[in-house]
């Protein structure tokens, strides 16, 4: 049986989701729905299109020019299991992960508790964007991120560390 995925698109190469050239997936689904949220259409939860995960796995390894991945949204978290399998073949590539969220970090750790495709997600990606995108904290030239809220986490510090490490960029 194969395994699925629900994508709202998908970005072949992107410099702007995270550094160097990346594959980026944009979730389909997502329950925050944040006033001016850059893509109000992956919000629902019916739209978007079922993909087959190992080909799209696949696509991305057969790639020599791409040197990461970004999952966006939409919500990655609403699809963790997905989410997870994917990341963990990247990681077993040496691919830079990097995953957008509106939920924080703190919020994950507690959920992960009990909810194993969140702690496999989180121990298999290397950089966290969490938090609700805040049109009120909106700023022009913000790197990697959408509001001044919004923090940019190292993963497996913070996860060693039981403390958030924020990356400087």
């Amino acid at each position: 049986m194969s395994k699925t995925v629900r994508l709202a698109g998908i970005a072949y190469e992107s410099l702007v989701n995270g550094p160097g050239m990346r594959r980026v997936f944009f979730a389909q689904g997502c329950k925050h729905k944040c006033k001016g949220c850059f893509n109000p259409e992956t919000h629902s939860f019916e739209d978007g299109e079922i993909m087959d995960m190992d080909k799209l796995i696949k696509d991305v390894l057969d790639n020599p020019i791409l040197k990461g991945v970004t999952f966006s949204g939409g919500d990655p978290i609403e699809q963790a299991h997905s989410f997870a399998y994917m990341a963990k073949a990247f990681k077993n590539s040496n691919l830079n992960i990097w995953c957008y969220t509106g939920y924080t970090f703190e919020k994950l750790l507690e959920v992960m508790k009990v909810d194993t495709a969140i702690s496999e997600l989180l121990n298999n990606i290397d950089v966290l964007v969490d938090g609700r995108f805040e049109i009120n904290n909106k700023e022009e030239g913000l790197r990697f991120r959408g509001s001044t809220n919004q923090r940019i986490i190292n993963v497996k510090e913070s996860l060693n560390q039981n403390k958030v490490v924020i990356m400087n960029l």
